[in-house]
């Protein structure tokens, strides 16, 4: 049987999820594999927002045009890592295509493009990311902690972040509030 794995996927955290880490989150798979996942919170906005990052890096952000956007809370990992989620555009150092739509790019050459008022059209940027060794995420999806849908780039792109939980179940035709925080199979 061959494995299924949930790439350009986002994972919609049930309403019994208890840990705090991703209670009520929406979170992309970028990266899922026999070797375990690699994802991004999408919808937990932090206090800073890019220009913050931009003076932090040195950089002149008086072109740019994204200087007010939140910064994510991308998941407990490496929250001194930056991730940017942005729609294809001019080859970066070091990105990972999530689709032909998505991409992820982790350099700071990206940053640079933004804070000089370029880089891609649409772009979310993330501190951290979350993790799963080989099996565990299939683990907690059987064990109903996670819902899963295809990546709509407009979720991520287009609502705001506080809206996206919600409107992550309405892609799959559910309010979200109205399910059992307990689960269980048929």
């Amino acid at each position: 049987m061959a494995a299924t794995y949930l790439n350009n996927q986002y994972l919609i955290a049930m309403p019994g999820m208890d840990d705090p880490n991703f209670a009520q989150t929406v979170t992309l798979v970028c990266e899922h594999s026999e070797q375990g996942a690699l994802g991004i919170v999408i919808n937990r906005p932090l206090t800073m927002d890019l220009g913050d990052v931009f003076a932090q890096l040195g950089l002149d952000a008086s072109q740019s045009r994204v200087t007010t956007q939140h910064v994510l809370h991308g998941g407990p990992v490496q929250n001194d890592r930056g991730f940017v989620l942005h729609s294809p555009g001019p080859s970066w150092e070091s990105t990972l295509p999530v689709s032909e739509r998505l991409h992820v790019t982790t350099s700071r050459d990206i940053l640079d493009a933004l804070a000089g008022g370029g880089g891609p059209e649409n772009a979310v940027i993330a501190l951290g990311y979350a993790g799963w060794e080989a099996g565990q995420l299939e683990d907690e999806v059987a064990r109903n902690a996670w819902l899963t849908v295809p990546v709509d780039e407009a979720l991520l792109f287009e609502v705001p972040a506080e809206e996206r939980w919600q409107a992550a179940g309405r892609l799959l035709g559910i309010n979200l509030l109205h399910l059992s925080s307990q689960a269980g199979h048929a």
